[in-house]
């Protein structure tokens, strides 16, 4: 092989991770105000506190359990709160969207908790004072059937255990 083709592939390579590295951190505004980036809800309008100032809820691109950087953000917030309310339990909500199996999105909802769980334990929050369920995609918080709406559904909810 050439030098030159060498560097063509190199730049065409190069060029295709640019654009798809753009694509992925796109920032979507809809007519309603709510925000997306990529296919991550980022909007706050589902969103209730945990305590003032701690939001309750993470969100989940397609498919993934892997946490954003904004999630981290707030499980670093209710790790926070929850190492000064040391009595406190919580329960880690797992939810899907409407597309999958039944079986399928029940398994994703409970990756989404355990993820959030295992970041609230790496800033210790002991396993004991956190249960982990998944309601799949039985409990949306939003009904609709578009790419919003499943951003909004495709959550772990942090809520105080009883």
């Amino acid at each position: 092989m050439t030098l030159n083709k060498i560097f063509r592939n190199t730049l065409i390579l190069i060029s295709a991770c640019l654009l798809l590295s753009a694509c992925a951190t796109q920032k979507t505004v809809t007519t309603d105000g709510s925000q997306m980036q990529g296919d991550v809800y980022t909007g706050t309008d589902t969103v209730k506190e945990l305590a003032p100032g701690v939001p309750d809820r993470v969100f989940f691109a397609t498919n993934e359990s892997i946490l954003t950087t904004a999630s981290r953000e707030t499980l670093r917030k209710q790790a926070e709160y929850l190492r000064k309310n040391s009595s406190m339990n919580i329960v880690l909500e797992g939810h899907a969207d409407e597309r999958g199996t039944r079986e399928y999105n029940l398994a994703l909802g409970e990756r989404r908790a355990n993820a959030a769980k295992d970041y609230l334990m790496t800033y210790g929050i002991s396993a004991s004072r956190i249960s982990v369920i998944s309601y799949g995609k039985e409990r949306p918080v939003d009904s609709g059937s578009n790419a919003l709406a499943w951003s909004k559904n495709r959550r772990s909810v942090t809520v105080k255990a009883n």
